[in-house]
């Protein structure tokens, strides 16, 4: 049986991502790069698996993506549609900030 590091529960019982999600403060913004292409930028996510965020986020946006430096960087202006399926991955809808 696998033991959680941080709270010392079996892995199938362990809770700390859960509450790491309820702890978050996310920031949404979207920039302008070269060429007038525009990228989604959600920063904020720590303590938790931002590899595995991004690719459901790219599932669900049907768009490309990357992680670099503890952000995701989303192709294309989706800063409308991030709230409400970060609200659904279990984060809380206050934590969230659109610039």
């Amino acid at each position: 049986m696998n033991i959680c590091p941080k709270c010392g529960l079996p892995l199938q019982a362990c809770v700390c991502e859960e509450i790491a999600k309820g702890e978050q403060r996310i920031t949404v913004s979207s920039v302008k790069r070269r060429y007038g292409k525009i990228i989604t930028v959600i920063e904020g996510l720590e303590d938790l698996d931002i590899k595995r965020i991004a690719k459901d986020l790219k599932g669900e946006l049907a768009c490309g993506g990357t992680v670099k430096n503890n952000a995701i960087e989303l192709q294309g202006d989706h800063k409308k549609k991030i709230k409400p399926i970060l609200v659904r991955m279990g984060f809380n809808e206050d934590s969230i900030i659109e610039n």
